[in-house]
């Protein structure tokens, strides 16, 4: 097939510029802007000084990159995989959280149960979750709760910065807000209603014989990530 031959010549490419006999050249990632300042970055800080000839491209963005047509050596995808023809790493889990500042709740009252959100200034992050709807798990099954999104954007900074701001109750990942909760400027409702965790993971294409850049990173990487997950 096309893709075959594709990939043969593009291996012997990577063979003649000698990525099969050390790991060398430029290794591309894509990783979600948060959890890529947060995670990403320190991991590749390390790998950049045990592993002199390979250089880092590292393309921050909350919208998922399609690896072959963006040429992405890399990614890291958080939640369901859909395309089997990816290879997966799985690091941890994360869970989403509905959250605003202790001043909203204290005026405006902390919802007991999904359903209450409707009477709630909501702020929509896009890439988490519907401006009209939020899914929720409640006896037992998900349901869709209907949400008025005063705000919508699409970072999980914004969020949560309007969220800080007072603007109304948000929801995103719980790392993304861990340092904004420690601090008290913003408190977490409807923990009991959380859906189900989300999977971490490192996707690649799944090549036949792996560069041995990528093959280093995976193996430099994956441990690393996992404690961070772990310990957050």
């Amino acid at each position: 097939s096309t893709g075959t031959i594709l990939e043969d010549v593009t291996e012997a490419e990577r063979a003649a510029a000698g990525e099969f006999s050390e790991p060398r050249g430029e290794l591309v990632i894509t990783a979600p802007i948060v959890f890529g300042r947060l995670h990403v970055l320190p991991v590749i800080t390390d790998f950049l000084a045990a592993y002199p000839e390979v250089d880092v491209r590292l393309i921050q963005g909350d919208r998922i990159a399609h690896l072959l047509d963006e040429h992405i050596d890399l990614a890291v995808r958080i939640g369901e995989l859909p395309d089997s023809r990816l290879t997966a790493t799985r690091l941890g889990n994360t869970r989403r959280v509905v959250c605003a500042s202790p001043d909203y709740f204290s005026t405006h009252g902390v919802p007991a149960s999904p359903t209450e959100l409707s009477g709630h200034r909501c702020i929509s992050f896009d890439a988490m979750s519907s401006p009209e709807a939020w899914s929720f798990h409640v006896d037992g099954v998900d349901v869709s709760v209907p949400v008025r999104s005063r705000l919508v954007v699409n970072t999980a900074e914004a969020a949560i910065d309007a969220a800080q701001a007072g603007v109304g109750v948000t929801r995103v990942l719980c790392y993304q807000v861990e340092t904004a909760r420690r601090g008290g400027h913003l408190q977490t409702a409807l923990r009991a209603f959380a859906p189900a965790p989300l999977p971490i993971s490192l996707v690649h294409a799944g090549q036949r014989r792996l560069p041995l850049k990528l093959r280093a990173f995976l193996d430099f990487a994956a441990p690393r990530l996992r404690d961070r997950l772990a310990a957050a």
